[in-house]
């Protein structure tokens, strides 16, 4: 099992930055991939950003070039710095881990959300 908590989220005027921040314990030897979804009211969850353990990154089209991924294996944290935010960067932010165990075992995990809400 990982454990995984958040902060970092808040209420932020269009256009300032806020940083998101990821611990996660446990199982932590599991752990592949991380990286942030979020869901805005009446849609989906959705992918933002993520991180494989090598480093390379995957992006949302709507958030490239302002949010940046990163992420410290000696901490097991997982960052998201987000810059020039919008209004409809509105939403819960949730961390997200994929883990796979020795046995092959494939596991998800998800951090209990943040709210971000930007003001226009």
């Amino acid at each position: 099992q990982v454990q995984l908590v958040e902060s970092g989220g808040g209420l932020v005027q269009a256009g300032g930055s806020l940083r998101l921040s990821c611990a996660a314990s446990g199982s932590i030897f599991s752990i592949n991939d991380m990286g942030w979804y979020r869901q805005a009211p009446g849609k989906q969850r959705e992918l933002v950003a993520a991180i494989t353990i090598g480093g390379s990154t995957n992006y949302a089209d709507s958030v490239k070039g302002r949010f940046t991924v990163s992420r410290d294996n000696a901490k097991n944290t997982v960052l998201l710095q987000m810059n020039s935010l919008k209004p409809e960067d509105t939403a819960v932010y949730y961390c997200h881990v994929a883990s796979r165990y020795s046995d092959g075992t494939r596991e998800q995990y998800w951090g209990q959300g943040t709210q971000v809400t930007v003001s226009s």
